[in-house]
């Protein structure tokens, strides 16, 4: 069985994990909360002949399903969280599924699915030909709030791999050059003393005011960081009404930066001002982190062979309806004027890992990325110019556009572990070569 085999076995299932992707979509479900999609995954994998581990580290919807023995360990990461406030029919114009209701705009009904694609067809092939070595495919939750592979890391799930292959739905067909940023997700209390705000409003000591403090200060800081630094909030607590002084108020920051020393600085700087705004106002102030995920460490030596086992691939072609899809949808959206060969591009893009470049986004990908080799692609799953985390995404990847992009990242790791697992070429020692130079002497240690 060779890598024809794998792309006309991958090419004879694909509607199965189309259906599992739709799905999925038709159940979103928030992180920590994808039992729907953890259960359906893990069963699936089960019925493949893969032994499963579950749970990890106390959570529920984390798993990891495992064939074969020995080395090489090579893993798949998947996800399946849904994103708040994002449910959308799979049509060209906004309209929920349930109002208010989560909805797959980051296109992770796509992304765990094509792991399970990819693995189960690995499987088969090491099977018929009696291949060495282990694969794994890693069901992560909680990509969204950029902790659970964190968590799952504390538990050393990742220590023994060999490396880690991954992608993402996105709008063009690329290798991940670009590092994403580390980010720290950060929530901080005030507390303060409630009273009468018209009667007796010197008595009081408004958390609000602190937290109101607290965003000026923040916002004066943009002015002296890093190019490409985020820091975005928004307020939780407020408050009860607005005759009573508020006796408490929280805000909840992401933090991002181009790597985790960075991120690591702009936490202290922001922590100095959230004591300040309590100083000046008379009030405490104490902070919780939820997530602090690394930066990404691309990886050349697995990106070259991923670019390659892409261009191997079966070439995606896009059906009239498809490209009529590309079309509407792109009305709602500023690149409008383009065709439908311009916005749902066939083309493979391959640049070099620079250090230092960096796209203004983060992934707990990036902590695993820290403890071993890991390569990343991306697929076109949505016309030009959709972004993530937005119903026009939630909408394209529950369409033919966003399968057919699973389909082709399911057969870019499935032929890529393939390669991997033989090892011809020393790919493996290259990836770790490579691992070694860009982490430059620096050891993972968990965030939280």
């Amino acid at each position: 069985m060779n890598k024809t085999d794998i792309i006309n076995w991958l090419e004879q299932h694909k509607q199965a994990y189309t259906a599992m992707a739709q799905d999925i979509w038709n159940h979103p479900q928030l992180a920590y909360e994808e039992i729907y999609a953890s259960d359906l995954q893990i069963n699936t994998l089960k019925e493949a002949g893969f032994t499963v581990q579950q749970p990890i580290n106390d959570m529920k919807t984390a798993f990891i399903a495992e064939y074969g023995q020995g080395k090489p360990i090579i893993g798949i990461l998947g996800e399946f969280d849904a994103l708040p406030g994002l449910s959308q029919k799979a049509i060209p114009d906004k309209e929920e599924m349930v109002k208010n209701g989560p909805g797959h705009g980051c296109g992770h009904n796509l992304l765990g699915t094509a792991g399970v694609e990819a693995v189960i067809a690995l499987k088969e092939k090491m099977e018929t030909d009696r291949m060495e070595g282990t694969i794994r495919y890693y069901g992560c939750p909680a990509e969204e709030v950029l902790n659970g592979k964190t968590y799952m890391a504390k538990a050393g799930v990742f220590d023994d791999l060999d490396c880690a292959l991954t992608w993402h739905p996105m709008t063009g067909n690329a290798v991940m050059h670009k590092s994403m940023q580390s980010m720290v997700s950060i929530k901080f209390h005030f507390k303060g003393k409630s009273a009468h705000a018209a009667a007796s409003p010197e008595s009081g000591r408004s958390a609000l005011d602190s937290v109101e403090l607290m965003n000026i200060g923040t916002n004066y800081l943009r002015e002296h960081v890093p190019d490409g630094t985020r820091m975005h909030y928004t307020i939780t607590d407020g408050g009860q009404a607005p005759n009573i002084v508020p006796e408490t108020a929280s805000v909840w920051y992401f933090l991002r930066a181009a790597s985790k020393e960075e991120a690591e600085d702009i936490l202290r700087r922001v922590k100095n001002i959230a004591k300040g705004a309590a100083l000046m106002n008379e009030t405490e102030v104490e902070s919780e982190i939820l997530a602090f995920a690394y930066d990404t460490l691309p990886n050349d030596p697995l990106n070259e062979l991923m670019y390659r086992n892409m261009q191997e691939s079966t070439p995606v072609e896009y059906t009239k309806q498809e490209k009529e899809f590309a079309l509407n949808l792109a009305k709602t959206l500023p690149t409008s004027g383009k065709c439908a060969e311009e916005l749902l591009p066939a083309a493979i893009s391959f640049k070099e890992y620079t250090k230092g470049n960096s796209m203004p986004g983060s992934s707990d990908v990036g902590d695993v990325s820290w403890i071993a080799p890991t390569g990343m692609v991306t697929t076109t799953c949505a016309p030009v110019g959709v972004a993530l985390h937005s119903w026009q995404a939630t909408a394209s990847f529950g369409t033919g556009l966003g399968y057919k992009g699973m389909h082709l990242a399911a057969s870019t790791m499935a032929l890529s572990a393939y390669e991997l697992l033989e090892n011809k070429n020393n790919i493996l020692e290259k990836a770790k070569e490579t691992f070694d130079q860009v982490r430059d002497g620096k050891t993972y240690q968990p965030g939280i």
